[in-house]
């Protein structure tokens, strides 16, 4: 089983979206997501857009990264940069750290209709980035 851990400041939109991307893809993995600094909730319009594509994120809720420390991955990803720059040092074994980068659709400003436009953006980027690491994995499971 392959070990994943996403990362983000707040847990509240990218790494939550990345979370249900990688499930949804299916595998032998084990997929978290933690912040940290954990918002309070999932942000509302991060389980929109998800649910538009048909995944689930609703009932998630986000971690502090603390809880998480002392645990081995097989994988650490950063999709913000402050969390790229405050990630936290773990006890457990870190076999390959990542950092994809994307902007914070939480700070959109506008129109709900612009508003959504820029989640359902990073959306399909944080899509299309996870299939293609989760199509890597896959190859080297075989």
């Amino acid at each position: 089983m392959t070990h994943i851990l996403i990362l983000c400041t707040g847990n509240s939109c990218r790494s939550q979206m990345a979370e249900g991307f990688l499930k949804s893809l299916g595998g032998d993995l084990a997929v978290f997501s933690a912040g940290t600094e954990p918002a309070d909730e999932v942000h509302p319009y991060a389980i929109r857009v998800m649910s538009e594509i048909g995944i689930d994120i609703s009932s998630n809720r986000p971690e502090n990264v603390d809880r998480f420390l002392r645990r081995s991955f097989d994988y650490v990803i950063t999709v913000c940069d402050q969390a790229r720059e405050t990630c936290p040092v773990f006890t457990g074994d870190v076999k390959h750290r990542l950092h994809m980068g994307f902007k914070d659709p939480a700070g959109a400003v506008g129109s709900e209709e612009k508003v959504l436009a820029v989640f359902r953006e990073v959306r399909d980027r944080i899509r299309q980035n996870f299939h293609e690491l989760h199509t890597q994995i896959m190859k080297g499971k075989k």
